[in-house]
């Protein structure tokens, strides 16, 4: 009857009736039909109406499967139809991510992907992200529910490293000390416990990049002065000073993930006070002071100088010259950072509370004791604030509203992906499970499930865009007026209730996250500019401000801002970090760094950290602060630009778009 039909990408091929045949008896199979002859004469009636419409003219795909549809429906087969609809809508979806594929690697052979600072562009970060397109396009078509999938296509939420959804977790504080104690396998063959500190601090960096071999987000040491002191209480200063020095150097130069970046790496310090521990503290910053080869600021690792009363917090300390030590060089080289172990939300775990540059922190533990080491998050998930307030309408009662809603998916999306990841073995995670890094790993087989292993990890709703969302409900953000500081308040102390809420209802560590957002807090606004507009306050920046973060623009002093962020670290249990700009490395003023650093303590803050401008001439190694395109010395135009992105240190060529905006916003903050 008919010769040929046109393809969707054009072609013309011969006509095929079966094909129609087939897929009006598969709908019918899906309903609980099983008569094939039914769907032979259904389909002769839709080639009846393909001849009446089109007159011996050719037809597209589309055209047919339309009469399909409106054959089914005028001869009573409503719930074959229905059937048929959706598996129709379902092929529609998978050729529409085989296309959006495509398109993807086209782009990523141009050029990489900035969503992450610490990717290069070289050629195996190049197949390292076109893999993780074809990733991230299995899990929204195949494996994640609708709903949810929908929910993070629209921008209503974020699925964090969605490319990893089913592959792995993302991050975990590793328990350094048994490791080098016990010694530890990589795959090739056992590697013994070292004797002396260069190995120690040598076997903490093949650590660190096996471990995050295995997983997509950080890797961190929580107790790096306690661990490395057994391997220095014999060594020299000078030994221990080159030990230090060689890790810092592997850190920025070890790759993992198929030579696509180096670790993710942080290291925790600060409070231990044996003659040993103060060695490592003391010879790990300086060598971080005295930076890489040529004097360019080390990126990694993150260094965090835990401060805590009694210990080095003020002058009688036995530490406190450690912490004068890390002021001095966080102001030369923006770390250490610094977290606080007397903060109210801290202070019940003693100093044993550890950070990681990205800001998470894992503590307590409805399935087990509440300790650092062997922990880390399972997923996080960022919900676009803002977009709920725009959508409120300035009604603060339909707000929490569609908040509820949309964190009640995210709850459910978070407890479908622990599912899983709880389906993973051992083997699927052969360093960080095999070698017993998890706790509750050591002991298991490789083909045994880490269902009751995860258990003691996290599941994390994050929040964006704090300050545009009270933009959007009452017209200022929290640095405006203490009315709005204290309804931005409310608002995050409710999403923390509600997140503890779901921790009682699937009996599992719900936390609260202050979205480290990268790229998030551009894709947020694009998406919410193209449906709402420009809307001034809101959607008029390329980005949306970091989780609670007063706006980087907004002219405030240091004290205002860290007292007006510092009562948010409370409620965000999964992590939190406050940042305070200054024009230049304040080398020369450590009493006010000082000064600072004792107001966010005091402000109940958990983390926080300097910024400043770091720059650095490649060609006659130079440092400082280089405002211009060249050199001043040499004039060359190669010119290194280090600055904190998301609580790690990046150079700005790698950052996004959306991120390089928030740089050039960022304001002196006046002390």
């Amino acid at each position: 009857m008919f010769m040929n039909i046109r393809k969707r990408d054009g072609r013309e091929v011969a006509f095929d009736e079966t094909k129609i045949t087939d897929a009006i008896f598969r709908a019918a199979k899906a309903v609980g039909g099983e008569d094939r002859q039914t769907a032979m004469e259904l389909t002769l009636n839709v080639l009846k109406m393909l001849k009446k419409t089109y007159n011996g003219n050719i037809f597209g795909v589309e055209e047919v499967q339309d009469m399909v549809e409106k054959v089914l429906i005028e001869e009573g087969h409503a719930r074959t139809a229905k059937a048929y609809i959706l598996y129709r809508h379902q092929r529609t979806r998978l050729r529409d991510a085989k296309s959006d594929l495509m398109d993807a690697v086209e782009e990523i052979l141009a050029e990489t992907n900035r969503e992450n600072a610490n990717i290069s562009n070289s050629p195996s970060a190049k197949m390292l992200q076109i893999a993780s397109a074809a990733s991230k396009k299995y899990y929204l078509t195949r494996l994640i529910p609708e709903e949810m999938s929908q929910a993070h296509v629209r921008g209503d939420v974020h699925i964090h490293d969605l490319d990893f959804y089913g592959k792995t977790l993302t991050c975990i504080q590793i328990p350094l000390g048994r490791l080098l104690k016990e010694g530890f396998n990589t795959g090739h063959g056992y590697i013994r416990a070292p004797k002396r500190p260069t190995s120690a601090t040598a076997l903490a960096a093949i650590i660190l990049q096996s471990s995050q071999n295995d997983m997509h987000g950080g890797q961190s040491f929580a107790f790096f002065d306690r661990d490395i002191a057994p391997f220095v209480e014999n060594a020299t200063d000078d030994e221990t000073y080159q030990a230090m020095e060689a890790l810092i150097y592997n850190l920025n130069s070890m790759h993992s993930r198929a030579g696509a970046q180096v670790p993710f790496s942080s290291i925790n310090l600060g409070t231990e006070t044996s003659e040993a521990a103060r060695r490592v503290t003391k010879n790990l910053i300086l060598a971080y002071e005295a930076g890489l080869g040529r004097g360019e600021n080390p990126i990694f690792p993150n260094i965090i100088f835990k401060l805590k009363e009694g210990i080095n917090l003020n002058p009688g300390d036995p530490n406190y010259d450690l912490f004068q030590l890390a002021i001095k060089v966080a102001s030369k080289r923006l770390n250490p950072t610094f977290s606080f172990m007397d903060s109210s939300f801290n202070s019940e775990y003693g100093d044993n509370v550890s950070y990681m540059g990205c800001r998470t922190r894992v503590m307590a533990n409805r399935k087990g004791p509440a300790v650092t080491d062997g922990r880390g998050n399972l997923s996080f998930t960022t919900i676009n604030l803002p977009r709920i307030a725009i959508k409120a309408e300035r009604n603060i009662d339909k707000f929490y509203k569609l908040l509820d809603e949309t964190l009640d998916l995210t709850f459910r999306q978070l407890y479908h992906r622990f599912k899983v990841q709880a389906k993973l073995k051992v083997r699927d995670m052969p360093f960080v499970m095999g070698q017993g890094l998890y706790m509750g790993s050591q002991g298991l087989e490789p083909n045994d499930p880490i269902e009751e292993v995860i258990k003691h990890g996290t599941l994390s709703p994050g929040f964006i865009g704090l300050a545009e969302t009270l933009v959007a409900l009452t017209g200022k953000h929290h640095g405006h007026s203490e009315e709005t500081q204290a309804l931005g308040l409310e608002i995050v102390a409710y999403i923390k209730g509600k997140v503890d809420e779901a921790s009682e209802q699937y009996d599992l560590n719900y936390t609260l996250l202050a979205t480290p957002a990268e790229s998030v807090s551009g894709r947020f606004v694009r998406a919410d500019r193209k449906e709402f507009g420009i809307i001034p306050g809101v959607t008029d920046k390329q980005y949306y401000t970091n989780s609670f973060h007063i706006p980087v623009g907004y002219p405030i002093s240091v004290f205002d801002k860290i007292s007006l962020e510092g009562p948010y670290h409370k409620y965000c249990n999964a992590g939190h970090i406050s940042y305070v700009e200054m024009s230049s490395p304040p080398v020369k003023n450590p009493e006010a760094v000082e000064t600072i650093i004792k107001h966010m303590k005091a402000s109940d803050m958990g983390y926080a950290a300097i910024n400043f401008p770091v720059d650095y001439c490649t060609s006659c190694s130079i440092t400082g602060v280089i405002d211009q395109d060249n050199c001043p010395r040499c004039e060359s135009p190669e010119i290194r630009r280090v600055r904190r992105i998301t609580g790690y240190l990046s150079t700005v060529e790698r950052f996004n778009d959306a991120k390089v905006a928030e740089l050039n916003d960022r304001t002196i903050h006046k002390f």
